[in-house]
């Protein structure tokens, strides 16, 4: 799963902004109505990379059905982000990392770091076989995340800032946030 994420995370960069949301909406799919997308206020959707996205997960697990999805980007910090969608899942604050101060339970919210070009490095063959070509010779940094569970009706959302934008192979300061059931 982690995986999956980091490969989301990283094709995030693939896509152009094309159109811009604000407020709770819901995605069209064949989900129930009661399944939902919150949307950050202020945030873009990003269709190609949504698609990207879906793309990976069907060449990851090609008999499997593509989950709901959902990219979106914004200038906001990934901590005032992260506490939204604490916030709108009812999880109160999010935990500095996924010990939670070495409790035996897993936080249902917590921040991460990361390392662009290891994530990069790690799905160099994925993107070989979507024929995806992008120099990744420039992934490099640190990055911070949030990891925040899903719901019944709401998907898991992870929030990263800085990201590797796959189609001009730069790394672009800016918060991607990535929603997948």
């Amino acid at each position: 799963m982690r995986k999956v994420l980091i490969l989301l995370l990283v094709a995030a960069a693939v896509a152009a902004v094309l159109t811009g949301c604000k407020g709770e909406q819901k995605e069209a799919s064949t989900e129930p109505a009661t399944f939902q997308f919150t949307i950050y206020p202020g945030s873009r959707y990003l269709a190609q990379l949504t698609e990207l996205t879906k793309q990976a997960h069907k060449t990851l697990e090609p008999d499997k059905e593509i989950p709901p999805t959902a990219i979106y980007d914004t200038d906001a910090p990934v901590d005032t982000v992260a506490q939204f969608y604490a916030k709108a899942y009812g999880f109160g604050n999010v935990a500095p990392d996924a010990t939670n101060n070495l409790s035996a339970a897993k936080p249902p919210a917590y921040y991460r770091t990361g390392d662009l070009a290891a994530d990069v490095k790690s799905i160099e063959p994925l993107l070989k076989k979507m024929n995806v070509n992008v120099d990744t010779s420039k992934a490099s940094g640190h990055y911070r995340a949030a990891e925040i569970e899903s719901k019944p009706n709401r998907p898991h959302v992870t929030v990263q800032r800085p990201y590797f934008d796959l189609t001009t192979g730069q790394v672009v300061d800016r918060t991607i946030i990535l929603m997948a059931r």
